[in-house]
């Protein structure tokens, strides 16, 4: 079974739709999304139909919970003008669907959540190898996928151990589909074998510009895009 695990696809319509692509193209079987389908982007509500009607698994993000209602003060000021704009552009059905979303699923031999699975509610943010190595003691099983940090990244159980292969224990960090912030500004998402064990971090360009343009349209600060531009 080939699963596309994407994540942070921050309501940016044309690196989903490119994503969504690329993983068809790839022989994807399956689509995951790791959370924060809205915040950030121009087009909180054509990405989350998308998502609803096309992903076979959904969790929630810390910016799906702050556009359902959640608190927004812990957002730097252009995340929460964000939140604010996609709350009046929701609905209600799909603001709701955002408020249902759970923190944590586990299918097809992996976990999946936003941030990490230890505490997965709290979005903590793996910034130390402590903190980073902590987490395998948090899900069963052989791999966990997360996102959150908008920056791809393969951790093993074992030091020296780079690839994702048998015998060893993984968390992966897919990078983000709509606001990568690696100095790659190239959508990224995951790629699982889960026959093989295996995981390709794949990389696709998309329409950047035509984003660009969508996030003056609807008001949103001209940093955000910016910040789509250099990968940041």
């Amino acid at each position: 079974m080939r699963v596309a695990v994407l994540s942070d696809i921050h309501a940016n319509l044309e690196a989903l739709q490119a994503a969504v692509r690329s993983a068809e193209a790839r022989g994807a079987d399956h689509l995951v999304n790791l959370g924060d389908v809205v915040g950030y982007g121009p087009d909180p509500g054509a990405c989350l139909e998308v998502v609803r009607a096309e992903f076979a698994v959904n969790v929630m993000g810390n910016h799906d919970l702050a556009v359902a209602g959640g608190t927004i003060d812990y957002l730097p000021p252009d995340a929460q003008a964000a939140v604010r704009l996609h709350r009046e552009m929701l609905t209600a059905p799909q603001t709701e669907w955002l408020a249902g979303l759970p923190p944590r699923a586990a299918t097809l031999d992996a976990v999946y959540v936003h941030a990490a699975p230890d505490h997965p509610e709290l979005w903590p943010r793996l910034e130390t190898s402590r903190d980073t190595r902590r987490q395998f003691d948090a899900f069963e099983g052989a791999i966990c996928f997360v996102g959150h940090s908008h920056r791809p990244a393969v951790v093993s159980d074992t030091l020296g151990v780079f690839r994702v292969r048998r015998g060893h224990r993984f968390l992966v960090d897919v990078g983000s589909v709509g606001q990568p912030r690696d100095q790659d500004p190239r959508l990224a998402y995951a790629l699982y074998d889960s026959e093989e064990f295996s995981v390709e971090i794949v990389r696709e360009h998309y329409d950047r510009e035509r984003t660009v343009v969508s996030l003056a349209r609807v008001g949103l600060p001209a940093n955000l895009g910016k910040r789509l531009r250099e990968g940041r």
